[in-house]
């Protein structure tokens, strides 16, 4: 790999990556593993995508491991905090680990307003990134969250696939309906997004 600001960037953010102390089953850290799978749903929803782009997706949950959730009160209230908190301190060590790599301020700037959700919708850096979260929640993660809250009511889960299909753009979504999933939570999908 060649010695550019975006080589040295990328290996300083997986370096952060490497402290997570959740691993996956085969060893890896599972933010590491998070952020493959962010970059890899950035490049299939845009194969020209930027260097800049993909660093940025490797940045989704830098050092998310580092503030619990349950450092927060439960309910929405609570989470919400726990987010925005998150958005920011994401946003300051993703601007923080590319200054260190030697990319310039201007392309610094933009990646962390990506990181910090900032003007989603109307940037769209930072829908392709939201878009990139929602693909990998639902390919990844849905099926362990279902397990974890199944507590919740059918409804719920509609509620919130429904809150998650609304951020996605009209491409993600085109990309979510394609999905293998488990014929419960594909049923689920289902009826969140036609109902």
């Amino acid at each position: 790999m060649s010695d550019t600001p975006y080589s040295r960037a990328r290996i300083l953010i997986d370096q952060a990556h490497e402290g997570d102390p959740q691993r996956t089953a085969d060893g890896r850290a599972a933010e590491l593993a998070y952020a493959d799978a962010m970059e890899g749903w950035v490049a299939r929803l845009d194969p020209l995508a930027s260097s800049l782009l993909r660093l940025a997706a490797r940045c989704q949950h830098l050092e998310r491991w580092s503030v619990p959730r349950s450092t927060f009160p439960l309910g929405k209230v609570g989470y919400h905090k726990w987010r925005r908190l998150l958005y920011v301190r994401q946003s300051e060590r993703t601007r923080e680990l590319l200054l260190q790599a030697g990319l310039p301020e201007h392309e610094v700037a933009e990646a962390a307003a990506w990181v910090a959700k900032s003007n989603l919708r109307d940037n769209p850096g930072t829908q392709m990134l939201e878009d990139a979260a929602c693909l990998v929640f639902l390919e990844k993660e849905i099926s362990g969250f279902a397990a974890q809250h199944a507590e919740y009511p059918r409804d719920k889960f509609i509620d919130i696939l429904r809150k998650t299909w609304r951020k996605m753009s009209p491409r993600a979504q085109l990309a979510a309906l394609e999905l293998d999933l488990p014929p419960d939570i594909a049923a689920l999908v289902r009826d969140a997004v036609t109902n």
